[in-house]
């Protein structure tokens, strides 16, 4: 799941999450895992990318993915929920990567073997939103910051 709300444009975490997806596709590619991809933003939730084994990537892929508006987050997990549910694979992963500047707090979605949040936040007073949701969800949390 990609946030790609208007603080994460601003803020530079959308290009910083774009160059993380890029790597974390590739891992996924490597190990012939399935992947898909939901971009969420404003009041709509985007299946960028249908579920499918993982595939080489590249910039151009994630280059015309797009930021503004709000986060529309519990939308996007309840999305997300559902996409998991459908999957047939042995351990269904669920990655966020956000800035959790959302005032949504939706409950992890059931279908999610295994939750990883990470944080893009770079406010200069940070919320924390994104932390307490990965303490919520009993999920791995990362800040993108410590992630070079």
């Amino acid at each position: 799941m990609l946030d790609c709300s208007a603080s994460m444009r601003d803020d530079g975490g959308l290009a910083r999450a774009k160059g993380l997806l890029l790597a974390l596709m590739q891992e996924a590619y490597q190990r012939r895992d399935h992947v898909a991809l939901l971009c969420f933003a404003g009041d709509t939730v985007e299946l960028r990318l249908p579920p499918r084994r993982a595939s080489a990537w590249n910039d151009d892929w994630v280059a015309p993915i797009a930021a503004g508006g709000g986060t529309p987050l519990a939308l996007g997990v309840r999305r997300a929920d559902q996409l998991l549910a459908k999957s047939e694979t042995r351990q269904r992963w669920l990655w966020l990567l956000t800035d959790g500047r959302s005032s949504e707090s939706p409950t992890r979605p059931e279908a999610a073997d295994v939750a990883c949040v990470i944080d893009f936040e770079a406010a200069r007073l940070p919320l924390h939103r994104a932390r307490r949701l990965a303490a919520q969800w009993d999920a791995r949390y990362l800040a993108a910051g410590g992630m070079a």
